[in-house]
């Protein structure tokens, strides 16, 4: 039975980064079917133009634009394009992350830290900058962090300290941000995506996965997905610096 989806974001209008494809996809397509107008990014131009027709083909209000998120023309023109085709902006998700290097944190080059910090952390400050005028009473900022942000280890440590920026960046905006704004975040399990291909590719690696949730299974885009709509609609009105973890139950603490 197709699983029926609330239109609990009419007349809204989203901006997802790094959303052609994986867990942004799965948002953006599912903020899209609650009623939401949303703007599809990422850094090439013919995964934002597919992206787009995708969404238009299930009766989506879908305008695309090129972003690479540690462009600043780029994020201006994001937000600019945004605010002249719609007008203001209700809902930024902030999906966009790098992995550069599986090295451990010690033997990690700087241009590695450079890019981890850029992109996963920096990058998105930059973007609420240019956002924050344009958000209207009742906005809703979402950051995309990670399980792997509570117990940084192994071949994603680095990844996982940056994303650990993201759940104290969650709480310092919601400060700052309110009361106008909300400020959450939601911290995926692993989720088979082209992102994490290493978890796809290696069965191992998987069944060692799911065996460490209570759930016995890796996570989907739409799990990711129906969580941060929930984030994003005013059926979570009263939640700000809050970080939900969609994670099948892998502890999640620091």
């Amino acid at each position: 039975m197709e699983k029926k989806i609330a239109r609990r974001l009419e007349g809204k209008v989203a901006i997802v980064t790094a959303s052609t494809q994986g867990i942004g996809f799965g948002i953006i397509e599912r903020l899209g079917l609650e009623g939401a107008s949303v703007i599809v990014s990422s850094r090439k131009q013919a995964n934002v133009e597919e992206a787009v027709e995708k969404l238009k083909a299930q009766g989506i209000d879908a305008y695309g634009i090129v972003c690479h998120v540690s462009n600043a023309q780029h994020r201006k023109n994001l937000v600019e394009n945004t605010v002249q085709k719609y007008g203001k902006i209700d809902i930024v998700v902030c999906n966009a992350a790098a992995n550069p290097s599986t090295d451990p944190i010690l033997s990690s080059k700087e241009a590695v830290l450079d890019k981890l910090w850029e992109i996963n952390v920096k990058a998105s400050i930059l973007l609420l900058q240019d956002v924050a005028p344009h958000l209207e009473k009742g906005s809703s900022i979402i950051f995309i962090t990670s399980i792997a942000g509570f117990q940084p280890q192994g071949a994603m440590a680095m990844y996982g300290v940056t994303k650990t920026a993201l759940l104290g960046l969650t709480k310092a905006l919601a400060a700052e941000m309110g009361p106008d704004t909300r400020v959450n975040a939601v911290a995926p399990g692993f989720v088979p995506t082209h992102f994490a291909s290493f978890i796809t590719g290696n069965s191992e690696v998987r069944e060692g996965i799911e065996e460490k949730t209570l759930l016995n299974r890796l996570g989907t885009t739409g799990d990711m997905a129906a969580a941060a709509a929930f984030l994003a609609s005013d059926d979570a009105s009263y939640i700000t610096g809050e970080t939900l973890v969609v994670a099948g139950g892998m502890p999640s603490r620091l």
